[in-house]
């Protein structure tokens, strides 16, 4: 099946490739919601770390769908293991039992060490048509995990354990976040947001979600202190906000924090998980284990929208029948193509080569002029540079993606680099030259 997936990828073309790229531009402006501001490129294609616009021009993709597609667009086994599914049974609801949850629960819980598995999909945007097109074509870009979903179910868990093992009193439970934090749109996200592009105009908001500093170990006690503290809810690395790393020792002062005070430790590894950066999840580096952990985008490869909390009985024991879920979470093709997902993560050592080829690349972007890039930062595949204002990073990421390279800023100023994991040394040298050919064009413009 797999060879003939990557014939019919290679060979076949959908109707929409015969739509030009301006054409699609102003339909999606037409019609659709403009909650986006994407880069001019309309892809039609994608496959390992390259994907293809509708004229056939072939990039580099450096954002990997935020690290949704961590094992390569398209991967043939995830495909395979999605279809075969597909073809025998789609979606049961939990209102029944099906072949394939109980497996992928006890895979995750085994693989990640901890006693359960609360298993979460966001179904909505994954229609008929979609399903159609998998089975006929297995190509596009394929990016459609959402962890937003686990996120809202971890913090749910941490304020049902508050009330029900903490005694807290009833409708008081505290959850802290970290400042700069970011987990989805919903309006519980947005609750926790300090950026006001993202909680503008969009209250009231949730009530008893207070934000601290990240990195900051003092004020994070002050907060948790407070006995009516349910969790601190973390992103190991700071992914959206631009790949911003905590000092040394910071998680393992957080871990120490929450035991402490009898607070749950929450890490958010959407983003950071799955070998982004050079560790299965980011956490590892040091050397800690949070009572819950948050895992989406790459867990499905980016073919199905997948995401999933993990914790021990004490935690997730609390919540009964009826009290959480959703009719999409634990369906039987998201739960297979998690776990070939997992499986190509491991057997294809895609941890490892992120550790490796993030070194190659971190090592490339210090050699840039420190003019444009005063700042580099990021561990494995989880890279990000700060470009000087006074050269615009939107105008760097145009001028990328003319070059043959895709990849998106944040915050105005930073650019995240964040490569499928499966790139390889030679893919890293030419992708390197074209980051470092843009940035001395950039360079040479302001002189």
């Amino acid at each position: 099946m797999i060879s003939t997936l990557r014939s019919i990828r290679r060979f076949s073309t959908s109707r929409s490739l015969a739509a030009t790229a301006e054409q699609i531009f102003a339909r999606e402006d037409k019609y659709g919601c403009h909650n986006y501001k994407p880069l001019p490129v309309a892809l039609a294609k994608g496959e390992g770390v390259f994907v293809w616009d509708v004229a056939g021009k072939r990039y580099y993709d450096f954002l990997a769908s935020y690290s949704a597609v961590n094992q390569g667009h398209c991967h043939p086994r995830i495909l395979a293991a999605a279809i075969k599914q597909m073809q025998q049974l789609t979606l049961t609801s939990r209102a029944f039992f099906n072949n394939v949850l109980g497996e992928y629960e006890e895979f995750l819980a085994k693989k990640f060490k901890y006693d359960k598995v609360l298993p979460m999909n966001t179904g909505t945007i994954i229609s008929a048509a979609y399903r159609s097109q998998l089975l006929k074509y297995g190509q596009g870009p394929c990016s459609f995990c959402l962890g937003v979903e686990a996120c809202e179910s971890a913090v749910k868990l941490a304020r049902r354990w508050a009330y029900d093992k903490k005694k807290v009193p009833e409708n008081k439970a505290k959850v802290v976040f970290a400042e700069d934090n970011f987990w989805g749109r919903s309006i519980a996200a947005v609750s926790a947001s300090t950026d006001p592009e993202s909680y503008g105009g969009f209250g009231p908001f949730v009530p008893l979600f207070e934000k601290v500093p990240y990195n900051n170990l003092q004020a994070l006690e002050k907060a948790i202190s407070d006995p009516n503290t349910a969790a601190f809810m973390v992103e190991p690395i700071q992914g959206e906000a631009g790949v911003v790393l905590p000092d040394d020792g910071y998680l393992k002062g957080v871990a120490n924090l929450c035991q402490k005070y009898n607070v749950l430790f929450i890490t958010d590894e959407v983003q950071s998980g799955l070998g982004r950066t050079g560790y299965l999840l980011a956490h590892y580096h040091d050397k800690v284990r949070p009572d819950i952990v948050i895992l989406g985008k790459a867990l499905s490869g980016g073919v199905y929208p997948v995401s999933a909390v993990l914790c021990d009985d004490h935690i997730m024991m609390n919540i009964k029948p009826g009290q959480h879920g959703s009719t999409y979470g634990g369906n039987p093709v998201a739960c297979r193509a998690a776990i070939e997902a997992l499986k190509v993560i491991e057997e294809e050592g895609l941890v490892e080569n992120s550790a490796a080829m993030g070194k190659l690349l971190m090592d490339k972007l210090r050699t840039l002029p420190k003019e444009v890039v005063p700042v580099v930062r990021g561990r494995g595949l989880f890279c990000a540079i700060i470009i000087n204002k006074k050269f615009d990073a939107w105008k760097v990421c145009n001028r990328l993606l003319k070059n043959g390279l895709l990849s998106k800023n944040t915050h105005g100023d930073i650019i995240r680099f964040t490569p499928p994991l499966c790139i390889n040394k030679d893919q890293i040298e030419e992708s390197s030259e074209i980051i470092i050919k843009t940035i001395h064009e950039v360079a040479a413009e302001h002189k």
